[in-house]
């Protein structure tokens, strides 16, 4: 049976991203002088105004403008209304709620007890919630094809230009891409649309001759591509105003975008701006860790994992799997070896993932799985795993 899927990516230079990024540069800035810190930082941009606003506990000393300035120079809008030494910045942040703080800092399960004798613990999460990882062996990265394809598109516009090789592109952009199954296996690329923001003086012609060669047959495998694919570049004809001059952003409207492309569900909560006591961004960044290993070690061939929160509770108050029917054991059983195997405490995964570090600009465009180098992404529990088999 064939079926069409298809997911889409965007540029460092969406209004959307420019907001995420802006939110984990400040993130970044803060943990690199205080690891402890709390925050949830977001913007919203509009025309030649950006609003940063949020929560914020920490000790750090950091120029939330300078650093937004900064973020958006090396974006590249360096030219409009929204360039970075011309856009009006207002500040609006203040601490952390201390009804959210204390259950936090000090979980149900650690005030339930006059020594828990735990440092995983310590921690409660930091909102209820839901969270989904996923992983398949459509690529080498365990990730699905339409999705890694779409950001491997969205990289290349921001590569082509950086370099000088395409000069005349400016940095918002779109990319899709739909594939073709049949019985669960990728065959073939049925259509790739790719829009760039441009500057004036370039004819449509060139743009989309030069896009199909340096960016498109660039990334899309040869093997993928036939007769009857279709190419969509810069389908409207003209994008010459872009980024928040073009469009509203807000941090956290990508969320599709930041995780599987829609191949996974989605518990609803944003990652940039958050630090690791938000287990919208931790437990979702263990829970791909998780399904990434088993994959890996073979327990199954595509497998989705959610695992829910209440605030300020330690433990999840539920782990749910689905491996599609291509477990090697029974869902339920896998679900029992992740809790076995896995502490979805919030220290606990604090611990693991090394996540009070300052690592988290570079995953506010792109994606934030299949990236090689980030702790998530390592499969060092894989052959452990095998046991199972």
């Amino acid at each position: 049976m064939k079926k069409f899927f298809t997911s889409e990516s965007v540029t460092e230079g969406h209004p959307d991203k420019v907001c995420d990024r802006i939110s984990d540069g400040i993130l970044d800035a803060i943990l690199t002088q205080d690891p402890m810190a709390r925050t949830a930082i977001e913007c919203c941009a509009a025309y030649d105004l950006l609003l940063i606003m949020g929560e914020v506990t920490t000790s750090a000393k950091v120029d939330y403008e300078r650093t937004a300035r900064e973020v958006i120079q090396k974006i590249g809008y360096n030219f409009g209304t929204f360039s970075f030494d011309k856009c009006k910045v207002i500040v609006a942040v203040h601490e952390q709620s201390p009804d959210i703080a204390m259950g936090v800092d000090a979980s149900y399960e650690k005030k339930s007890k006059k020594d828990s004798g735990s440092e995983e613990d310590t921690l409660g999460a930091g909102d209820q919630g839901m969270m989904f990882g996923y992983a398949c062996r459509e690529t080498e990265e365990l990730m699905p094809l339409p999705i890694m394809l779409s950001h491997k598109l969205a990289m290349r516009l921001s590569e082509v230009r950086k370099s000088g090789l395409l000069p005349y592109l400016r940095p918002d952009g779109k990319t899709q891409v739909t594939v073709e199954y049949e019985d669960k296996r990728a065959v073939r690329v049925d259509a790739v649309v790719v829009s760039s923001q441009h500057d004036r003086e370039v004819s449509q012609e060139r743009l989309r001759a030069d896009i199909r060669k340096y960016v498109v047959d660039e990334v899309i495998p040869a093997e993928f591509l036939d007769a009857d694919t279709k190419f969509y570049i810069n389908p409207t004809g003209r994008f010459e105003i872009g980024g928040p001059e073009g469009d509203s952003g807000l941090t956290g409207r990508k969320i599709i975008v930041d995780t599987y492309g829609g191949r996974c569900a989605h518990g609803g909560g944003a990652f940039s701006g958050k630090d690791c006591t938000k287990v919208d961004r931790s437990a979702t960044y263990f829970c791909r860790y998780i399904a990434k290993n088993l994959v890996a070690a073979g327990l199954a061939d595509e497998v989705e994992i959610q695992v829910a929160y209440a605030i300020g509770v330690a433990n999840p108050v539920s782990v749910f799997v689905d491996s599609f029917g291509t477990g090697k054991l029974p869902d339920d059983r896998l679900a029992e070896i992740i809790k076995k195997e896995f502490d979805l405490r919030p220290y606990a995964i604090i611990r693991k993932l090394g996540l009070r570090r300052p690592i988290y600009s570079e995953t506010a465009a792109y994606g934030h799985f299949g990236r090689a180098g980030l702790p998530w992404e390592a499969t060092d529990r894989a052959e452990d795993l095998k046991k199972y088999l």
